[in-house]
């Protein structure tokens, strides 16, 4: 059923062969418009390493968004290519690219999107329950997660009764239950305080270190993007920076 090369991604996000976690070529991405097409990406190319941290910043509508959905397969281009752990994402169908998100993404965004109506635990298992795993085995992998978060005790709390800072976390949570290769970020710690926000990034770090997924962060915060190994600038649809 599955198009995704199996195997290709080893625990804790390697590759299992040579090359880059990433890599993009020649990225276009237009949007239509009354007058005349909008050009949001034009030519980027990007490429990312395993278990590296790239953080992105730009101007507001520069385009960073747009990035992350084309490399998390949200979206597609409208010219280019897009290769992410040896698949590339241009000739895999809706339900191969379905599936690639769910077993290779991470996705963090700036608003967490946790369901109400369910417990912390339950929406982090969602991903794994989404994947065909048996309901006892996604919610102990939900409670271990939580636990790595810092959110043990909080585990069986709906969203309402979670602070800002704890419904990011159990975001985050959410986003690893797969044992994602690749963790995008967009703006993640935009809604939240000071405190919580740094509390957010040392978390990432923390996990990067730990697992060793690829994170690509897209935020306006120039002391976090300095924390990278690496710094990009999207502008006029090109990245900007040093490359590996």
């Amino acid at each position: 059923m599955s198009e995704i090369p199996q195997g290709t991604v080893m625990p804790g996000g390697e590759l299992s062969g040579d090359g880059p976690m990433i890599r993009a070529r020649g990225l276009h991405k237009h949007y239509p418009t009354a007058a005349e097409p909008l050009h949001v990406l034009q030519g980027l190319d990007l490429e990312v390493e395993a278990g590296e941290i790239v953080t992105i910043v730009g101007a507001s509508g520069s385009g960073k968004s747009t990035l992350l959905h084309l490399l998390g397969a949200l979206d597609r281009p409208t010219g280019g290519t897009v290769e992410v752990a040896g698949s590339e994402l241009d000739r895999l169908g809706d339900d191969a690219l379905a599936e690639f998100r769910n077993r290779l993404v991470g996705f963090i965004f700036q608003f967490h999107y946790l369901l109400p109506e369910f417990t912390a635990r339950e929406n982090v298992a969602l991903p794994a329950l989404m994947a065909g795993q048996e309901m006892e085995a996604a919610l102990e992998r939900a409670g271990e997660l939580l636990g790595l978060v810092g959110l043990a005790e909080r585990s069986e709390h709906r969203p309402a009764q979670l602070s800002g800072g704890e419904q990011q976390r159990v975001a985050v949570a959410r986003a690893l239950t797969n044992r994602p290769a690749v963790l995008l970020a967009d703006e993640p710690s935009g809604n939240l305080d000071l405190a919580s926000s740094e509390a957010l990034h040392d978390l990432l770090w923390e996990l990067n270190a730990h697992d060793g997924q690829t994170l690509i962060l897209v935020t306006h915060n120039l002391e976090l993007a300095d924390r990278s190994e690496r710094r990009l600038e999207l502008r006029e649809g090109l990245l900007h920076g040093p490359q590996p």
